[in-house]
């Protein structure tokens, strides 16, 4: 359906740096990963970038992209059609609307971070937007707290304890479900995804770009998840 010039529009531009897995994509606009892929191959609109190991990468604006898609579908549109309206608000400089927003109350969020300001920069940040937030300064502070405070999402910085917070990451994902958000002073968003991180962000972080992201994994998903914990199993 897309030529190449509404294709070119639907991939990441200069400056458009937050990346997510195509797992947290998904996650995010509730359809499965092969929906995504389907999408990409069929219309060619939202075509995210190719990690050196072929891993799918989705900018902050493709998530908006997708969620745009979404709503249409929720409201009765056809996947052609939802397509065709954000290929045309494209076409027209016009960004997509994004959905309303949930609050975040209750929602446990651990900060792994050596630099003691950006922790507290982003603590503040998170707590402003309305998260409980923990702060851990080194790896083995970081297992402690993940034991003690159940965080919902894990902000690590990967290089952390001489790189240790890589292995943190991914022991972190095979060991429970909990999200995490990788951050470094290095280009290290494939080395991320491949060890489990749902979403990658390049140090020095954005105020708005971290607020957005953490609010895109968490979100609904994790309200939901705090809302059912009174009841019987």
């Amino acid at each position: 359906m897309a030529g190449d010039d509404s294709a070119a529009r639907g991939r990441p531009q200069a400056g458009d740096q937050p990346l997510y897995s195509i797992g947290a994509a998904a996650k995010i606009i509730h359809v499965p990963a092969a929906t995504l892929r389907a999408w990409e191959e069929r219309y060619g609109v939202v075509r995210p970038i190719r990690s050196e190991g072929s891993q799918r990468l989705y900018s902050r604006n493709q998530v908006e992209q997708l969620k745009f898609i979404k709503a249409q579908l929720d409201a009765g549109a056809s996947a052609a059609d939802a397509h065709r309206l954000l290929s045309d608000d494209l076409s027209s400089g016009r960004l997509p609307a994004s959905p309303g927003k949930d609050e975040p109350g209750g929602v446990m969020v651990l900060i792994v971070e050596r630099d003691a300001y950006a922790a507290e920069f982003a603590e503040y940040l998170l707590r402003t937007e309305g998260y409980e937030v923990s702060i851990a300064r080194d790896a083995q502070q970081a297992w402690l707290l993940f034991e003690e405070a159940a965080p919902d999402l894990v902000i690590i910085d990967l290089l952390i304890s001489g790189g240790a917070g890589f292995r943190v990451a991914r022991d972190l994902r095979a060991k429970s479900d909990v999200v995490v958000l990788a951050v470094a002073a290095i280009d290290a968003a494939s080395e991320a995804v491949e060890i489990g991180a749902s979403a990658f962000l390049r140090k020095p972080l954005e105020p708005l770009a971290l607020a957005s992201m953490v609010r895109d994994l968490l979100g609904t998903s994790a309200l939901a998840r705090t809302s059912k914990e009174p009841v019987s199993r």
